[in-house]
């Protein structure tokens, strides 16, 4: 049985990892297509975008596990009834279940590896990378001055030049710059014929070398005196260094994104679950003290008699009952606006702290989910993949990706539907691995029979016998 387990083994270790390879680079490629706006542009070197493709990739692995199990199964049991290898060990009297363990049990230990590996290095994971997609959407695109068009990417100056030759475009002709780096706005202006431009200090800094031309400097004090508004100054040839330093990628410290839920493991999710249902109750308990105030209790006595009530008491002479209702309706009005206003606002914050806590709740349930859903697209893939007898990747890959959307989808719906008070988070949560657990189970226990399930002569048997199941179903029914 040994040798069976590593027959098994091996025709499962292949398909498993070309499957997985190719999962993870399908959602691999569709992440960064996601945040590509943010990364075109920017120079951002291969270091960076290296530190990006190894952090998403690492996020990725508990939605591609699912995906390379049931497809690996399909292609592993697909291949062995394709060669008839299936049928060959179970005319020896090896049961089908049996010949499912050597991958069942290698599902149930990648089940745990994800479980662990969910709840440990994804959150690590998660704030790596986008703490470093933050500071790459708060860089500044790459120093790009083009022809004719006013640049103002560093800050304080603006440029703008008619022509750029040479073979790296370094040579400038009719060079235009304002300097507004001061308070007093455009104080100073540039003007000259031709220029040549380089970087300094490794790139940090932007070197503009320029000839012939001329130097506005705007003097305040003098603009009473006609004439006199500017100083001029003539010149064959400057330098004039720009800073490059907003262009560079800055470290924003991974603190300040550890709180959000998608960078927490399980027991620190739920710490935070239970402080917010704290505050939440705490919350609702004081809400009707809090309304106490918007209420006024007036007793109006018209016949000067005291009476023993907690209101307020006014003693009101009869015929000025009329005259003091008209205020009376204005100020209870008003004072009904308020608490509409009151308790709106406050049932809206009670509603955000539940959809908060709700939010973190799907982070704890994901973490199972994910964990669940290998052991279940096993059960689909192996069982389902004996009775088609088709390997390689035309059929598996079909039905691979006809359950994943099914999962995915189900899986969509139930997050909002949990995010949104529609149905219980837990529920929600689950209910992708409810749906797809039931046709497991019938797969299975048609492999076991060995069915028919995809032959025409199935559905013809399943067509005859099916209105004599629903006739005698009524006749007892009738009686």
């Amino acid at each position: 049985m040994k040798k069976l387990d590593k027959l098994i083994m091996r025709a499962f270790a292949g398909p498993f990892l070309l499957t997985f390879a190719v999962t993870e680079f399908v959602f691999l490629t569709q992440t960064m297509m996601k945040y590509m706006d943010d990364l075109v542009g920017k120079d951002l070197g291969a270091g960076v975008l290296a530190q990006l493709l190894v952090f998403f990739s690492v996020l990725i692995v508990p939605i591609s596990l699912p995906l390379a199990v049931l497809l690996s199964s399909l292609m592993t049991y697909g291949n062995l009834g394709e060669h008839h290898e299936l049928t060959a060990i179970k005319t020896s009297g090896i049961s089908l279940t049996r010949i499912l363990r050597p991958v069942m049990l290698f599902s149930v230990l990648l089940a745990g590896f994800a479980f662990w590996f969910n709840n440990t290095i994804v959150p690590k994971a998660n704030l790596k990378a986008f703490s470093l997609l933050w500071d790459v959407r708060q860089q500044k695109l790459a120093l790009d001055i083009r022809e004719g068009v006013f640049y103002n990417g560093i800050p304080g100056y603006t440029i703008k030049v008619d022509k750029k030759l040479g073979e790296n475009g370094d040579r400038l002709h009719g060079v235009m710059i304002y300097d507004h780096s001061g308070t007093s706005g455009n104080a100073a202006m540039v003007v000259a014929d031709s220029g040549r431009m380089y970087t300094r200090f490794g790139g940090q800094y932007l070197g503009l070398e320029l000839f012939h031309g001329r130097k506005y400097v705007e003097q305040p004090n003098a603009r009473d005196r006609a004439g006199a508004g500017f100083v001029q100054q003539r010149f064959n040839k400057t330098n004039i260094t720009f800073s490059l330093a907003s262009f560079n990628l800055s470290d924003t410290p991974d603190e300040l994104f550890s709180e959000n839920k998608m960078m927490k493991t399980l027991p620190q999710l739920h710490t935070f679950v239970d402080s917010v249902h704290r505050q939440l109750a705490k919350d609702r308990q004081g809400m009707l003290p809090q309304l106490n105030p918007y209420f006024t209790y007036l007793h109006f006595d018209t016949t000067g008699q005291a009476r023993s009530a907690r209101v307020a008491h006014l003693k009101v002479p009869a015929k000025r009952m009329g005259a003091l209702s008209a205020p009376v309706v204005q100020a209870t009005t008003s004072r009904v606006r308020n608490l509409q206003a009151f308790a709106s606002s406050y049932a809206e914050r009670l509603r955000n702290q539940a959809r908060e806590a709700a939010n973190y709740r799907i982070e704890v349930y994901r973490k199972y989910t994910q964990t669940a859903a290998i052991l279940v697209m096993f059960l689909i893939g192996a069982p389902l993949g004996s009775i088609i007898k088709k390997g390689g990747l035309g059929v598996p890959v079909l039905v691979s990706i006809f359950f994943f959307i099914v999962f995915y989808v189900v899986s969509i719906i139930g997050e909002k539907y949990g995010r949104e008070f529609v149905m219980p988070v837990g529920f929600g949560m689950w209910m992708s691995n409810v749906v797809l657990l039931p046709a497991g189970l019938f797969f299975l226990y048609q492999a076991r029979h060995d069915s028919s399930l995809f032959e025409v002569d199935f559905w013809q048997r399943l067509t005859r016998r099916l209105p004599k199941w629903m006739s005698r179903r009524a006749e007892p029914a009738a009686g």
